[in-house]
């Protein structure tokens, strides 16, 4: 059993941060790697990256959307309680180098797991712009932290109430015009880390991108995450989850992500009902 020590909703109560005990997962973790979780017996497995470790203390942190009826079994979770299963590290960590000039840009909840490989990007040496973007001032993330892992932090938001008034893509397409940018790494919705690699290919900057595919076992077996990189059949598992941006079928991979959104819907409406009848 792993057991939740901290536990913070974030962005209008729709996000949550979990700190969890896990001390053999948080003395190997690397930046970029995932979890799977799961909460109880009969909880499906859920991957996802970690925000951040600590040695020292053994604990990993996680930071998700409640969006069906799993992460509402996550957010049910309190301090004291603890998850059934947690499986890693898993996936291939970032690839680190001290390259010069690199943007990191972060929407939604992919700015935590965009956070870890911000901080390591500058700790390697390299001159780190951080674009981070969500469609409200109320449902930003991690602004301090991210702030504390860059050395110049810009802000959007869609509606215009904090920071930039527009997207991420706005605001990266001016850093690429001052030159020099030698990497840009994306994570956040699907759409997002498309048009931010539609843009970086004019300018023929190297982009990463981490992937978020439908998952089940996390070690290549099922092939449930597959993903087109390049003409080829990629596992996020085992390939990734990250990769280069500029070879993602990205169109494919938001075909097969929302092949299940109603199942997902229902399935969340039916667990908060009988919830809240209890």
């Amino acid at each position: 059993m792993f057991k939740i020590v901290r536990r913070e909703e974030m962005a209008e109560g729709t996000v949550i941060l979990n700190e969890i005990e896990a001390p053999l997962i948080a003395k190997k973790a690397k930046p970029g790697q995932f979890v799977i979780l799961k909460a109880d017996e009969d909880g499906e497995r859920i991957p996802l990256t970690m925000a951040e470790t600590d040695k020292d203390k053994g604990t990993i942190t996680i930071i998700y959307m409640v969006v069906g009826k799993s992460t509402a079994l996550f957010r049910d979770l309190k301090v004291g309680d603890s998850f059934q299963d947690v499986i890693g590290p898993l996936g291939k960590a970032t690839h680190l180098e001290k390259r010069g000039k690199v943007i990191c840009v972060g929407g939604g909840t992919g700015v935590a797991v965009l956070h870890p490989i911000t901080r390591a990007m500058k700790e390697v040496g390299n001159e780190v712009v951080c674009i981070i973007g969500a469609r409200t001032k109320d449902l930003l993330i991690l602004e301090e932290q991210m702030k504390n892992a860059s050395h110049d932090l810009r802000v959007c938001t869609d509606d215009g109430s904090y920071g930039h008034h527009g997207f991420v893509t706005d605001v990266m397409k001016e850093v690429l015009e001052e030159g020099d940018v030698k990497e840009v790494v994306a994570i956040g919705p699907v759409p997002m880390m498309k048009a931010v690699t539609n843009i970086t290919k004019e300018y023929n900057v190297p982009t990463l991108v981490s992937l978020n595919p439908i998952m089940v076992d996390g070690t290549g077996m099922c092939g449930g995450c597959r993903v087109s990189v390049g003409g080829e059949t990629k596992f996020a598992c085992v390939d990734g989850p990250e990769f280069d941006g500029h070879k993602v079928d990205f169109d494919e991979l938001m075909l097969r992500l929302n092949a299940y959104l109603e199942d997902e819907k229902k399935c969340h409406e039916e667990y908060c009902t009988i919830r809240d009848a209890q």
